[in-house]
């Protein structure tokens, strides 16, 4: 790890308000003194958005590439033809293509060690999806590229107080329940519980995993998924030694302020994670990939084409996404020394001793 680390972070949807949130984040004195930013992006679009808002002390240094980044200064590593057009609030295929331009490189860089970790702004789906991109966000993108199993990877969202992991993600609703199997929903709870341990530093994290249909399926009446498949996933995770609980009904749960009894919870689609987490961590909450062989992080919001272009944009959510990143970053790092086989030390230790002092 670099030291000051070093934070890749790419400018997503350059229609939308990715560069604003990136800039008003960065824009802080003696920011540098904490981290090394490097921006994967365009200098140029970069600039004029600087310009627009009326960012008249956030300055940068453009480098051919993330191995070329100076610390002390906000790097940015510019990804994209010159002459590209910005039109804010509107998509467009040349946005989409930036945006996965960008990703790339920075993965690149994160598999060369250039960089620590990742934050990414926020993309538009439609637009980045193509025959090179085949994926509907995100997640499912770095699961492939990035996972530490190959295509398996799990979105968290949380803040301070809650971290709710998802078994499903940009999965249409009527294709959920056969999405919602025995393995999925296990593999979930293992994959947060490994975060929490390994990312979060939580001994015995406490794991509570949501029912699929209302009233957690009225013991088969409203729906079979918690009998079938929830219900044994849960059981054979406490087998393995993990503090997983329930299913427990989604509305009475937050309703009630159960959730705060937990480290995680797994909840088995987008909205019904997402909704709640939103309405209670509001601004301060961040996207966070588990199971990837790097720290991924991004704003807990979308490309924000309804404010694009008018200097609207709160940079909250870019902000806690950097520094949680560099927190989980540093909390692997110790994970990863604490539980690394010590025979080599000792090892390495006994020949020191045993070596002849020299006069």
């Amino acid at each position: 790890m670099h030291n000051p680390i070093r934070v890749g972070i790419t400018h997503g949807d350059f229609n939308g308000i990715g560069y604003e949130v990136i800039i008003k984040a960065l824009d802080e004195e003696e920011i540098t003194d904490l981290f090394t930013p490097v921006v994967f992006g365009s200098a140029e679009l970069l600039n004029q958005v600087r310009k627009e808002i009326g960012s008249e002390t956030f300055r940068f240094t453009p480098v051919r590439s993330a191995s070329d980044a100076q610390d002390g200064k906000v790097n940015v590593v510019d990804v994209c033809p010159r002459g590209l057009e910005m039109t804010p609030g509107h998509p467009s295929k040349e946005a989409g293509e930036a945006a996965v331009s960008a990703l790339e490189a920075a993965c690149i860089a994160l598999e060369n060690g250039e960089i620590d970790f990742l934050v990414t702004a926020p993309i538009n789906k439609k637009t980045v999806y193509s025959e090179k991109f085949p994926f509907p966000g995100h997640t499912e993108f770095l699961a492939q590229r990035l996972a530490e199993d190959s295509g398996k990877a799990t979105m968290i969202l949380f803040d301070d107080e809650l971290r709710v992991a998802l078994v499903t993600t940009h999965k249409a609703l009527r294709e959920v329940p056969d999405a919602i199997t025995k393995d999925s929903v296990k593999n979930t709870i293992i994959n947060m519980d490994s975060a929490l341990r390994q990312d979060f530093r939580m001994d015995k994290p406490r794991i509570a995993v949501l029912s699929l249909n209302p009233h957690n399926g009225d013991n088969g009446l409203l729906g079979a998924e918690e009998i079938r498949e929830i219900e044994p996933a849960i059981a054979e995770c406490v087998a393995e030694g993990i503090l997983a609980f329930g299913p427990f009904a989604a509305d009475g749960f937050f309703g009630t302020g159960d959730y705060s009894k937990y480290d995680g919870i797994v909840a088995m689609y987008h909205d019904q994670g997402l909704a709640p987490f939103k309405a209670l961590a509001r601004e301060y909450g961040v996207n966070y990939t588990a199971g990837l062989k790097y720290v991924r992080t991004s704003p807990d919001h979308g490309t924000g084409y309804n404010i694009a272009g008018k200097n609207e944009a709160d940079p909250t959510s870019m902000r806690q996404a950097i520094y949680q990143g560099i927190d989980l970053t540093r909390n692997r790092a110790m994970h990863q020394e604490a539980t690394a086989n010590p025979m080599p030390r000792l090892k390495q230790e006994k020949r020191q001793k045993a070596a002849p002092e020299e006069s």
